[in-house]
């Protein structure tokens, strides 16, 4: 195949459109060439950003609209089953705080995903690289972040029918728009969450630093690997620091481990708060809160961490409390789905998540285990 099946196709992307697809009204495609083009021969001056199974790259179409374009390591196997994820999953979702895919091309030599163009980089990038540019993030803006990822991994772990398991949630792979919100990337790794309770994977994958303890030790899935996952990049939020760190001394290489030992002493919890936000007795405040509940969705038993739709609740009123959620903002286009198959060979449609309610309530162990502290180690 040398062509592009464009999926959520924008007007930027259907204007660089060569051809229609035969047979069909909806679907454009365009050539790994024009890929190239795009990203002046994958010139690394275009390079946005490096990971173990591809290279993503800046691109400028012919009218200057701008994409990003995933370039896969030839990989064999590995590389057309990311792919194949990747394209399985984004073509089947559509949510403000989920990265939108808009095709992807393939030829002999080369596997490309397009994405939508996220200017502002990654999460981690402005958290870890604070001397490279880029202004410290306030807290009102990592509240924001915050209850932007918990939205997107929300509505993977609910989908009507089929619920999704991120398996790699982590600062690198949330991407920030223009604006500086917040949304979900990098889906070589979902997998459909078990009907039960749990099921184990074939093999542990992921980032040390932000996997479970069941699940990096049995290989033990659940959604509430995500909710580890994402306790883990709260506290990154809150301290500025990553979630695993060896240039730290042992203790407090794991933040996890670390974070969850001090959270209850407000001395040393001061201390590890970045020091690149302005904390007034307000913000100190709410910063207690969103710490307790990252401690929450880090404990050590699964059962015993919330679900996504409870830290939705929980930060909502928070960020509500700091700015306002406008009327137009204030909508229910955070579980759209793209219903039409635009994919060859067809793919059924998700049906839209129906009757979801966000539990007031916290788990019932949850006076107890704020204080408990979290496992120590991998």
């Amino acid at each position: 195949m040398n062509e592009m099946i464009v999926l959520h196709p924008s007007p930027e992307i259907l204007k660089s459109s060569t051809a229609n697809v035969a047979g069909s009204t909806d679907k454009k495609v365009i050539t790994v060439t024009l890929m190239r083009e795009a990203t002046d021969n994958f010139n690394k001056n275009n390079i946005l950003g490096h990971g173990g199974s591809a290279t993503v790259y800046r691109g400028k179409l012919e009218d200057g609209s701008m994409v990003a374009v995933k370039r896969l390591k030839p990989q064999g196997q590995k590389s057309k089953e990311f792919m194949d994820s990747e394209i399985e999953v984004l073509s089947k979702v559509c949510h403000r705080n989920v990265i939108s895919l808009h095709g992807y091309c393939s030829d002999d030599h080369e596997s490309l995903l397009v994405y939508e163009y996220m200017p502002q980089g990654t999460l981690s990038q402005h958290l870890f690289k604070k001397n490279e540019g880029s202004k410290p993030l306030d807290w009102s803006r990592r509240l924001i972040i915050a209850l932007d990822i918990a939205k997107g991994v929300h509505y993977l772990h609910n989908l009507a029918n089929i619920s999704m398991i991120h398996r790699d949630l982590k600062s690198s792979n949330i991407l920030l728009s223009e604006d500086m919100r917040a949304k979900v990337a990098d889906f070589g790794l979902v997998r459909n969450a078990p009907t039960g309770n749990s099921s184990y994977a074939s093999r542990v994958a992921g980032t040390y630093g932000y996997l479970a303890p069941e699940y990096a030790t049995t290989a033990k899935i659940s959604t509430k690997i995500d909710v580890y996952s994402y306790g883990a990049i709260l506290m990154e939020l809150i301290t500025g620091r990553k979630a695993l760190d060896e240039s730290q001394c042992d203790e407090q290489m794991h933040l996890v481990s670390w974070f969850s030992k001090i959270q209850g002493n407000k001395q040393e919890f001061g201390k590890a708060v970045d020091s690149t936000i302005n904390i007034t007795e307000e913000i100190e405040g709410t910063i207690e809160s969103v710490a307790e509940l990252a401690c929450l969705c880090c404990l050590w038993r699964a059962d015993d961490r919330p679900t996504m739709s409870y830290v939705v609740n929980q930060l909502s009123a928070l960020v509500e409390y700091w700015e306002p959620v406008k009327a137009e903002d204030d909508d229910d286009d955070w579980y759209d789905i793209e219903l039409c198959n635009r994919l060859p060979p067809a793919i059924l449609e998700w049906q839209t998540s129906t009757g979801s309610s966000i539990s007031l309530e916290a788990p019932a162990s949850y006076l107890q285990a704020r204080s408990m502290v979290a496992w120590n180690t991998i």
